[in-house]
């Protein structure tokens, strides 16, 4: 698939004191895209469309290029202690997507431009708890990885990590489009995830995203390239034939990174989970979509804010653990499971 390019661009004014926002408006005039003034992103307005779907699609496709005036971090856990605040939102369709209801009625994509002062509140976090190691999370609330190539934020953010002692940075993406980041200076410090999931989730509930092969394509080159290389199995799902689907899912990822040099390979377990609320949200936007989100089927577990989710039942649960470890560790065995949740 080809890289992003938005329809419609919004800057912030005080995003342009800042060399990147700068930067961007003269690429984006460039680019002869449209391009308009909004004083804050909570003030972006007459996103085009009929209705509301259209509206919602389009959105989709506009980028605000913004600050980010909270310089409180959030917690990530458990990939990370903090998240870095990079982007916000995404260009991708993934129909279980949690972003369907954090980023409510703005599901835009928003960029932010002053690193600088996001790095200096990165340092004070890993001088806070030096000597132990800081995590950061770059894909907490976006796949920054689909806006890099027109903003090199991230590119920026892992080298400015490579250069920390105690620092480490860590990101998952769906999309390919990793070449600029291959001559990064990361040191090592940046692990690089991807997201990867049976034939039948990728073909039902991705749309937007770049195909599992172009996936392990750009795998490869990361791996080729020094990055410290992981996946996240996510969310897992228990369609009809799920065991098939993703042992076929671990034995294409094998034959695809043969002859590559993995080191600490690393992957994350999430199985299917979906609140009301995003129930209600996503059943609005993809009303034709095949995801089984049935209350009665599921066991409620209490989440953070007091917001609970449903997740499988135990035994469902510990089944789909169980055979997905089983395949790692028959496909990947030098592989470290980080944890199933």
């Amino acid at each position: 698939m080809k890289p992003f390019t938005p329809q419609l661009v919004y800057i912030e004014p005080q995003a342009l004191e800042y060399p990147l926002g700068r930067e961007l408006k003269e690429k984006f005039e460039g680019m002869g895209l449209e391009i308009r003034e909004t004083t804050s992103h909570n003030q972006v307005r007459n996103i085009p469309g009929d209705n509301e779907l259209q509206q919602y699609r389009n959105a989709k496709s506009t980028l605000v290029v913004g600050v980010r005036r909270t310089l409180k971090f959030d917690t990530s856990k458990p990939s990370a202690e903090y998240a870095i605040p990079l982007a916000t939102g995404c260009m991708g369709h993934c129909h279980y997507c949690y972003l369907q209801t954090t980023l409510g009625s703005k599901p835009y994509i928003r960029t932010y431009v002053n690193l600088e002062e996001i790095f200096e509140q990165s340092e004070k976090y890993i001088e806070e708890r030096k000597p132990e190691i800081t995590r950061f999370e770059a894909a907490c609330t976006s796949d920054i990885v689909g806006i890099d190539h027109l903003t090199h934020a991230l590119k920026k953010t892992i080298e400015f990590i490579g250069q920390t002692e105690y620092g480490r940075l860590r990101f998952v993406t769906k999309y390919h489009h990793v070449d600029h980041l291959l001559d990064a200076k990361h040191n090592g410090k940046t692990r690089f995830r991807f997201s990867v999931n049976s034939r039948f989730v990728i073909k039902n509930f991705e749309p937007g995203t770049s195909s599992f092969d172009e996936r392990l394509e750009a795998a490869r080159k990361v791996a080729g390239a020094g990055y410290p290389l992981g996946f996240i199995v996510a969310p897992i799902y228990r369609h009809e034939g799920w065991e098939e689907g993703y042992r076929e899912l671990f034995e294409r990822l094998h034959h695809s990174l043969e002859g590559i040099q993995l080191g600490d390979l690393t992957f994350e377990l999430i199985q299917h989970r979906f609140t009301k609320p995003a129930k209600k949200v996503i059943m609005k936007r993809y009303p034709k979509t095949k995801l089984e989100m049935n209350e009665e089927e599921r066991k409620y577990k209490w989440g953070r804010y007091g917001i609970g989710k449903y997740v499988y039942q135990p035994e469902q649960a510990n089944e789909l653990e169980t055979t997905i470890r089983e395949y790692i560790k028959s496909y990947f065995p030098e592989a470290e499971v980080q944890y199933f949740t």
